[in-house]
């Protein structure tokens, strides 16, 4: 019996010490608590006078001003739950200079409080499943949307502007819903997509008095390709929102989206192009003649943009150029009632925008850039029709700030 119970022990010791041996130790959980912040300190040269632009940051900003601004600060929490399991929180402010006056009762703009004061709010809280077939995973909750993942990283200079399809809020940047994103070729990475199917109303389900609220979903997705060992890359993302009708006379509301991008990028050299069409059914309503019928604007946008570096590492550049028109079918005559409910749309004025600068990195992940940053406006109406605005423009004068840290 004695020397059964050896045997046993053993035996015993023998398995343990080779389940020891064998276990997985190349997994290591993140814990990760990070953030980066970007601002500017920025003197208004000039402004339009027909305060146009309301999609930009500094849409009614007074000539002459100047101040100091945040205008993006995250917070943010990843954290794996298991190999297949990872849930992320993102705390984000992302104030505009174009506030209201203090004191007023309505809420100001960019994400501050009534007190004008800056405020968090949640931007994203989801949980990712890890390869729910392999190379795919699956993304649940409030996530970045797709629209602008591949054109942040080969603009790189988000902490300047936003890229073309997200100044004129093409589609919404980040939403509530479900998506897969994935390869199709694991191993190499060279082939992938995306897939979303969202509600259309970035953090909020809105009232349930809003005739969008619940009954209307966000359908968007993208392919993209790299080659030449990465540095070539293209993108092909397309996008569709059906909204409720503005009114029974107009009849059922959508805007879909095709988008482009191709760029050779490389450290020493990035050289990229975005383009983007975008059809508004039911978009407008012409005021003039006799039939007055609701009809569609497609409008349309290009972005043309280089950065590099100068000494590697520590001193970089970066220029664009962009040209916005809303509708490309607009008759000079005509005066026109929006009808869609994308809150930046204006059929009037076509806009081109330039910014060039250069990026100082004293050290990883801290940027010191001083930019200049100018919208031209352009009325598409003939002069002297009603509501006619000359051409004007608003120029900045920048020094932008840009830091990251706990990545």
């Amino acid at each position: 019996m004695a020397a059964t119970t050896q045997a046993q022990q053993t035996t015993t010791q023998t398995t343990t010490t080779s389940t020891t041996t064998t276990a997985d130790t190349s997994w290591k959980p993140v814990r990760r608590l990070w953030g980066y912040t970007f601002g500017d300190f920025y003197y208004d040269a000039h402004t339009d006078a027909g305060a146009r632009g309301g999609e930009t940051n500094y849409a009614g900003v007074p000539t002459y001003r100047n101040a100091f601004q945040f205008r993006r600060i995250y917070l943010g929490y990843d954290y794996d739950i298991t190999k297949k399991f990872s849930a992320s929180l993102l705390l984000a402010s992302e104030p505009s200079a174009s506030t209201s006056v203090s004191g007023t009762t309505s809420i100001s703009n960019g994400d501050n409080l009534v007190d004008n004061k800056q405020a968090f709010f949640i931007k994203n809280a989801y949980l990712r499943v890890k390869d729910i077939w392999t190379g795919t995973d699956l993304i649940i909750g409030e996530q970045p949307t797709i629209i602008t993942g591949i054109a942040d990283q080969i603009w790189g200079y988000r902490f300047v502007e936003k890229t073309i399809s997200d100044v004129h809020k093409l589609a919404n940047t980040y939403d509530i819903g479900a998506s897969l994103q994935g390869t199709f070729d694991p191993a190499t990475k060279n082939f992938g997509y995306g897939v979303l199917f969202g509600n259309g109303t970035q953090a909020a389900l809105l009232s349930a008095a809003n005739a969008n609220t619940g009954f209307y979903k966000q359908i968007s997705g993208d392919v993209w390709a790299k080659f030449l060992d990465k540095k070539l890359v293209f993108e092909l993302f397309s996008d569709y929102l059906r909204t409720a009708p503005a009114t029974a006379t107009i009849g059922g509301q959508s805007h879909s989206i095709w988008k482009g991008i191709a760029a050779y990028n490389t450290p020493l050299i990035t050289v990229g192009i975005e383009a983007f069409t975008e059809k508004i059914n039911n978009g407008v309503t012409g005021t003039v003649g006799t039939t007055k019928t609701p009809q569609d604007a497609v409008a349309e946008g290009i972005s043309i943009y280089a950065h590099g570096s100068i000494i590697k590492n520590k001193l970089g550049y970066f220029a664009r150029y962009d040209s916005y028109n809303p509708d490309n079918d607009f008759n000079a005559a005509d005066v026109y009632s929006v009808n869609t409910n994308i809150s930046s749309y204006n059929p009037y004025q076509k806009e081109r925008f330039y910014t060039l600068g250069l990026d100082f990195t004293p050290t990883a992940n801290v940027h010191f850039a001083p930019n200049l940053w100018l919208y031209d406006f352009a009325d598409q109406r003939t002069p002297g029709t009603t509501g006619y605005l000359a051409n004007d423009h608003t120029l900045i004068y920048r020094l932008t700030f840009f830091f990251t840290f706990g990545k």
